[in-house]
């Protein structure tokens, strides 16, 4: 990334780059945040990705309800918008693909957003691993022996904050 370019900037230039050459009309959702470790303050722009998940010290996960621009691809000249998350040392910030959600029990019953909270709060005080597990292997027992047609791609980190 350039110094000083938004993470709304970057997502708009790559968005009109890929726009140029998608003859075969593909798109991606992109949810980019740059955290600087010096003030915990995290910048952030979703190009119709899902809701990051967040958890503060001493709370629970919560789902951050940010504004999602368009998907990479769909049009060029889409305009993205940055918002900044302040995290405090102990934060944890879980972010995915929609295969988490949207995980696929035999019933056809999705794993769902309540579920995925659920299961972060199983172990909101464990290490980003601890927590990635966690989540892993509630999706896991949740669609059993069912077929999955989408990726379950997980990022959780921890900001220490500067001692």
């Amino acid at each position: 990334m350039i110094t000083g370019t938004s993470p709304s900037q970057v997502l708009e230039d790559v968005n009109n780059v890929i726009c140029v050459n998608n003859h075969e009309k593909m798109f991606v959702t992109v949810w980019l945040g740059v955290l600087d470790v010096k003030t915990g303050v995290l910048t952030a722009s979703n190009a119709g990705h899902e809701n990051p998940i967040i958890k503060m010290p001493g709370e629970d996960f919560k789902v951050i309800n940010d504004e999602h621009g368009f998907v990479i691809g769909g049009f060029e000249g889409m305009k993205y918008t940055d918002y900044n998350i302040k995290m405090e040392p102990g934060a944890r910030l879980f972010v995915y693909t929609d295969g988490v959600p949207e995980a696929t029990n035999a019933d056809e019953k999705l794993f769902g957003m309540e579920r995925t909270v659920e299961a972060l709060n199983s172990c909101k005080d464990g290490n980003p691993t601890d927590i990635l597990t966690a989540v892993d292997k509630h999706i896991t027992d949740f669609v059993g022996k069912a077929e999955q047609f989408d990726d379950l791609t997980m990022l959780c980190i921890e900001y220490y904050g500067i001692e």
